[in-house]
């Protein structure tokens, strides 16, 4: 287990973000699209993907298999971007410059977890 401090970095973010699921679901409930179904359900399940994928990364034999599994969130939480760009209410009230710049962001996230695999 000896990985460079920034993947425990993003191991640590993942994981605070996944516990903010739970600390604070309406705010993720707001951004939900309407189109999934159960999305309480859905908050959690994803706070709980978010923590397991963060512990999995700071130990060899999860590692490449949570960064498989991190990529594959940031894909799906693409959907949530897409959403929130649709009309200003589901934008939350975040200036759409940001909700613009969010996109562009979740593949620099994707690119920095796919670094990991080479470790």
């Amino acid at each position: 287990m000896n990985y460079p401090w920034h993947l425990y970095l993003m191991a640590l973010l993942y994981i605070l973000a996944g516990f903010n699921h739970f600390r604070k679901p309406k705010i993720y409930l707001r951004i939900m699209p309407r189109y999934l179904p159960a999305p309480k359900t859905l908050v959690y399940l994803s706070g709980i993907a978010e923590v397991i994928l963060g512990i999995g990364i700071c130990f060899p034999s999860t590692k490449n298999i949570s960064i498989y599994g991190i990529i594959a969130m940031l894909i799906i939480f693409l959907l949530v971007h897409f959403y929130m760009l649709s009309s200003k209410k589901a934008g939350a009230g975040i200036p759409l410059w940001l909700l613009i710049l969010r996109l562009p962001l979740q593949f620099v996230l994707m690119y920095w977890a796919y670094y990991y695999l080479s470790y």
